[in-house]
């Protein structure tokens, strides 16, 4: 394993100074427009209307696997405002630090999951504020890493690495080599983690199972068969599901995790990729890929209620954390479109590199 390491340093926001005058000219005026808000809100019929917009300070990244970078997106003004060369063959994924001043991306290689190419052995860590590749974890082989996720209880950085069975666990602080989990299954491609960061999920497409792993104890607690062909993988806000898209039939797995066993499927309108809850946990987005549309679940009586067109080949969604925006990446578009999850609407497109795949959230600007 090696590791290549640089230091960056990134310039602390601004922000206006408090004056108790100015605050309470205008708290009047504040209470009677949060009142509106919330009564506006009250009365719109959308999946996610109980939900009061807040003002976002943040990033989004985005694979571009075409042009083997790493797209920086501004929501707040609506386009692409950099593109990283991850100097590999090619990022697939992308997670982001906690503090939002890195973004990891494995190098996948040049082939599809399964499929005849090259084999990926490297992590590159990207320095957000300085748009260029501050450090690089190798795993010594080629494992072709694939998905990176943060998790949230003990911050560590967990990488399915497909070609020995297992994920991989890191630093994200040192980008160290921690240890590893087996899968006990080929194709380990995406993974999921609960909440309080104990179980893992990954979603093995060839063999068309789930692995259900203890973080902790870093072994398989069980293999879930679900169909001939799986992929991508999410939980719902409280755990007790798992999603995974049947890649034969356009239906969409539901997996109980307290008993580890499909409890039942979703009929679709066409083949499932990826899927993101909302974040109050009523419904399920559903990025349908070959028909280039958005689904929505709801998760009360487990089916889809509605559809919205996407630019061509959806993959990805990734929900915003104040549940106000999701975004969807559209591969064969070279788009990420943003879709307003209160008046359930594409609001715009953001133009990206070629092939726009994995997405990643960073909480606070590095700008």
């Amino acid at each position: 394993m090696k590791i290549e390491r640089s230091q960056a340093k990134r310039d602390d926001d601004s922000g206006m100074p408090y004056h108790p005058s100015r605050f309470c000219l205008h708290a009047g005026r504040f209470r009677s427009l949060l009142a509106l808000v919330l009564c506006t809100c009250a009365s719109t019929n959308s999946p996610t209307a109980e939900l009061v917009s807040s003002k976002s300070s943040g990033l989004l990244f985005v694979a571009n696997k075409g042009d083997h970078t790493l797209g920086i997106i501004d929501p707040a003004v609506g386009r692409q405002i950099a593109e990283v060369p991850e100097d590999g063959v090619t990022g697939h994924e992308v997670a982001a630090s906690s503090d939002g001043k890195y973004a990891f991306v494995p190098i996948y290689g040049n082939a599809g999951v399964g499929g005849p190419g090259t084999d990926g052995r490297l992590l590159r860590v990207i320095d957000v504020a300085k748009r260029q590749v501050a450090g690089t974890v190798d795993f010594g082989k080629g494992v072709r890493p694939h998905c990176a996720v943060l998790n949230p209880s003990n911050g560590l950085l967990y990488v399915t690495t497909e070609l020995d069975n297992s994920i991989t666990v890191i630093n994200p602080s040192t980008w160290r080599v921690l240890g590893s989990i087996p899968t006990g299954q080929p194709e380990s491609h995406m993974l999921a983690i609960t909440r309080d960061g104990r179980r893992g999920y990954t979603a093995n497409v060839g063999p068309g199972t789930v692995s259900v792993l203890d973080l902790q104890a870093r072994k398989v607690l069980a293999v879930i068969p679900v169909c001939p062909v799986v992929q991508r993988i999410a939980l719902s806000v409280d755990d007790r599901w798992a999603f995974t898209a049947d890649q034969r039939q356009p239906r969409l797995a539901v997996i109980d995790t307290a008993k580890n066993e499909v409890r039942t499927w979703i009929p679709l309108p066409g083949i499932a990729y990826g899927t993101a809850p909302t974040v109050d946990g009523r419904w399920l987005l559903i990025a349908l890929i070959k028909i280039s549309k958005l689904g929505l679940v709801d998760l009360k009586s487990m089916e889809m209620v509605r559809s919205l067109d996407v630019p061509k080949a959806p993959q990805e969604v990734l929900v915003r954390p104040d549940g106000v925006e999701a975004y969807v990446s559209c591969d064969a578009s070279h788009q990420v479109a943003v879709l307003d999850l209160r008046n359930w609407q594409v609001a715009k497109l953001i133009d990206t590199g070629a092939g726009a795949d994995g997405l990643a959230w960073a909480g606070t600007s590095s700008f």
